[in-house]
């Protein structure tokens, strides 16, 4: 785990701040690097945060599968990620955690790509057979993905040998040729298929239902949220005015510019002409969770024995903070009406 330097969590926070500022307390954030990140970089420049009293300590983490314990711990109060096992096998044992909002849902622009000097010899999913292929966590939304693309074609993930990997690393695996292929997210996608290390060979959005898929959200350490209701009220507030800046953005809004040059100055995206040539991932505005997705997460872990018990979805979400928060900022109008693009709506 990274954590974001002090000096741009600073420059972050006092950037654009207004109103009367509230008694500060610190929320410590566990985040998975992605562009969707863009949510909590505006909720920081704007001062959304610090306008309700919060501090942000922001911790880089490979996937939520590795960090569930100290989120139970409380050593972590938020994490945003996929939708692990983890979170699943946390609640069997009755540890405290809830899933708060939708975080990226689709279209979320993830794809298991290829190692470019395979192109023309793998042909199909089928054709992964006995091939190596990577995914940031056992347990992680990422295998969830991948497993799911397999059964499509008559495979599961035991027919592959399956390599695990951070989403950084993936890039120097395919280079030394120590994966055939990888599933990635933005702004991964976009980097390896520029440095022609990787192609784009199935699409998540186009093979994995049902639709919309939840695959990441913002959960919590729910005795931390039952002690402290209003800062976590003020906390998903100030996140969803980020995250509504980001939607805007998404469909080429005017501060479409400004968030490209948020994500490219703290480096959670590599390049603007990486943002301004691909589609961003998408989120619901209203941070709405579709359930039908969460659970059938949840379900396939279980048959894949990384969890062992299915849930009802009221004991895995709370959605009360995310529903108060619509009703303050009222609905998401959009700003860009000719906007075509799915999601983000």
């Amino acid at each position: 785990m990274k954590r974001m330097s002090w000096a741009v969590l600073i420059a972050l926070g006092l950037a654009g701040c207004g109103g009367a500022v509230a008694q500060e307390h610190t929320i410590k954030v566990g985040i998975a690097r992605s562009t969707s990140n863009a949510a909590e970089l505006m909720a920081l420049k704007h001062g959304y945060f610090k306008e309700a009293g919060i501090k942000l300590e922001w911790d880089d983490i490979d996937t939520t599968a590795n960090v569930i314990a100290l989120l139970a711990q409380n050593r972590y109060q938020i994490v945003a990620g996929g939708i692990s096992a983890g979170i699943f096998n946390a609640l069997e044992k009755n540890l405290p955690i809830t899933i708060l909002s939708d975080r990226v849902s689709t279209p979320i622009g993830h794809n298991l790509m290829l190692r470019a000097d395979l192109k023309g010899t793998v042909k199909s999913l089928k054709d992964l057979k006995g091939k190596v292929v990577a995914s940031n966590g056992q347990g992680s939304v990422s295998t969830y993905e991948t497993g799911k693309m397999l059964e499509g074609v008559g495979l599961t993930l035991a027919d592959v040998d399956l390599k695990i990997f951070p989403f950084p690393q993936m890039g120097i695996a395919f280079r030394n040729k120590a994966i055939d292929a990888g599933l990635l997210i933005p702004p991964f996608v976009w980097q390896l298929e520029e440095q022609g290390l990787a192609v784009p060979f199935a699409a998540v959005d186009d093979l994995v239902k049902p639709q919309p898929m939840t695959i990441a959200v913002i959960m919590a350490n729910s005795d931390w949220v039952k002690a402290n209701p209003e800062l976590v009220q003020k906390y998903m507030t100030a996140w969803l005015r980020g995250a509504r800046e980001y939607c805007q953005a998404y469909h080429g809004a005017s501060n479409r510019q400004e968030i490209i040059d948020e994500l490219v100055s703290t480096k959670t995206a590599p390049s603007r002409e990486l943002l301004e040539k691909y589609p961003w991932p998408a989120r619901s505005p209203n941070g709405k969770i579709n359930v039908a997705s969460m659970l059938d997460i949840n379900a396939w872990y279980v048959t894949n024995k990384m969890s062992t018990q299915r849930f009802p979805a009221e004991r895995v979400v709370d959605p009360s903070f995310i529903d108060k928060a619509v009703q303050t900022l009222g609905p998401f109008q959009l700003q860009n009406k000719d906007s075509k693009l799915p999601g983000c709506r």
